[in-house]
């Protein structure tokens, strides 16, 4: 059996596809904020992956036909922005303000964690993409010489993080303006951040895809400044 689901074209994408509906089915089921498809669907393949014994590279080479969707994904979130085209004009000038004081928060955040741990260089600098989407983080990694998987799965976590508990923060923070809310989640946590934001609202979706764009340009400007701090 395990030969067979290793030579398969389609077992890797047919697993991850099949977690994440069974983790949205669940979620459906039990609306409990660590119910997360994404989570779910993360753990569910791991696991089967460590239960056959299926190394990663074997699952990859037939789930690796999902990440052609990313792309054309990320590019299709530019429809709820053009939707909102006249709000993004009105409040342009906050907008960008708030998504800039982001990625400095994020740049500094990390810069400080790598004071108080005793990182060195080549560690520091693998975490300073850890907000942005994965496309511009592995170049920006791969160009700071970081550790590219770490950087990715640093990458991961945080979108997870944004997509379980993006909406509890913002009403913790007591953050209500949807432009404000979807910049928020959009800078910090990025596209996956962004699935959470449109599930909030069409205006907080739309900032939040934009946020992504913006805040990966910025960061790499950040990192060339904050590079050298350590």
């Amino acid at each position: 059996m395990k030969e067979a689901l290793q030579d398969s074209m389609f077992f890797g994408a047919a697993l991850s596809i099949g977690t994440y509906i069974l983790g949205v089915l669940i979620k459906r089921r039990w609306n409990f904020f660590l119910f997360n498809p994404l989570l779910l669907s993360i753990t569910a393949t791991i696991s089967v992956l460590l239960i056959l014994g299926i190394e990663y590279s074997e699952y990859n080479n037939s789930a690796k036909y999902i990440t052609y969707l990313l792309t054309p994904a990320t590019v299709a979130l530019a429809i709820p922005l053009y939707e909102q085209i006249s709000l993004l004009r009105k409040n342009l000038t906050a907008i960008i303000a708030g998504i800039a004081s982001g990625v400095l928060t994020s740049s500094l955040s990390i810069f400080l964690m790598s004071l108080a741990f005793s990182l060195n260089h080549t560690q520091y600098v693998t975490l300073l993409p850890k907000s942005i989407t994965t496309a511009i983080g592995i170049s920006l990694s791969a160009e700071l010489n970081g550790y590219i998987a770490i950087t990715v799965s640093s990458i991961i976590i945080t979108g997870l993080i944004g997509n379980i508990a993006g909406g509890l923060l913002c009403r913790l923070l007591r953050i209500k303006h949807p432009i404000a809310k979807g910049i928020a989640i959009g800078t910090s946590t990025h596209v996956m951040g962004t699935s959470k934001a449109m599930e909030i609202g069409e205006i907080e979706g739309a900032m939040s895809s934009l946020s992504i764009a913006v805040a990966g340009c910025m960061t790499v400007g950040a990192a060339i400044l904050f590079e050298w701090w350590i």
